[in-house]
């Protein structure tokens, strides 16, 4: 069965030539909410509330409970994002899924079948890219570009699990990396192609000041990122966390440490408003 827009829009034409009762029209869509895997409750659906797929989690989960929910998720033959996954894991697992890829740097596997071609680890990117038919009915703008800025070489891991996602999803993402605040004429000389971006994501660790001061620079929402890189009084990140809430700077959001896919996913929502 098919657990997509597609699935939903075949029944409502059923119910406009009397084929099927809005009775069980009801039922039927009540079904395709989400699936049960008895381990796993796939919320299908989430694509259409929030124009953001499921996606998996790999830590925590066995290899087999990865497969079968890929597998699931796979049937309508939309995107698929695993997260986290390291790449011992992912060796297997490309056996069971295919055309599964894979971001050594930013430890996601992922299929995306409307990106040609599909993400590969580079460092300034802009590709053409192909909306999946499943976001046919959200006005994307894949011309809206998200910059993402980290401060350092050692942050790039985080902002390639953010990159990698917004591809994913069709955004068209510009990468600028190591301009961080101990040689902030770096960040000068970039500031102006940042500033095209529609939203920016920024990712540092160690004292994680980079965001609060290329927000005073830029007339953009910037998404930071603090990241677990830095000494020990940077205590894995809460210290440039606590430095990103504390912002001076306004348009400032913060999300948690080393959580780039959280931070894309925030700005594929915001471009999402601009249209």
């Amino acid at each position: 069965m098919m657990y997509t827009q597609k699935a939903i829009e075949e029944i409502l034409k059923k119910v406009s030539k009397r084929k099927i009762s809005t009775q069980v029209a009801f039922h039927k869509l009540r079904n395709l909410s989400y699936e049960s895997l008895g381990f796993a409750r796939l919320d299908h659906h989430r694509v259409l509330r929030k124009s953001l797929p499921e996606v998996i989690y790999a830590p925590g989960k066995t290899l087999e409970q990865i497969e079968k929910i890929a597998k699931a998720l796979r049937r309508n033959e939309n995107i698929l994002l695993i997260t986290r996954l390291e790449e011992k894991r992912f060796r297997k697992l490309k056996r069971k899924v295919q055309k599964l890829c894979y971001s050594k740097e930013g430890k996601i596997a992922y299929i995306t079948p409307h990106l040609c071609p599909p993400p590969q680890g580079g460092r300034k990117t802009e590709r053409k890219h192909f909306l999946p038919p499943v976001w046919g009915k959200v006005r994307m703008g894949v011309e809206a570009k998200v910059a993402i800025v980290t401060a350092g070489t050692s942050d790039i891991p985080v902002a390639e699990e953010a990159r990698i996602t917004l591809e994913s999803l069709g955004r068209k993402v510009q990468a600028f990396y190591d301009l961080g605040v101990a040689g902030l004429h770096r960040l000068l000389d970039h500031i102006s192609e940042i500033e095209k971006a529609h939203v920016i994501i920024c990712v540092a660790g160690m004292e994680g000041a980079l965001p609060s001061v290329l927000a005073g620079l830029v007339s953009k929402p910037v998404i930071a990122v603090p990241t677990s890189v830095g000494y020990g009084s940077s205590f894995k990140g809460v210290t440039p966390l606590l430095t990103m809430l504390n912002s001076c700077a306004q348009g400032v959001a913060v999300v948690n440490i080393d959580s780039g896919f959280s931070a894309a996913c925030f700005a594929h929502l915001v471009l999402n408003t601009q249209q």
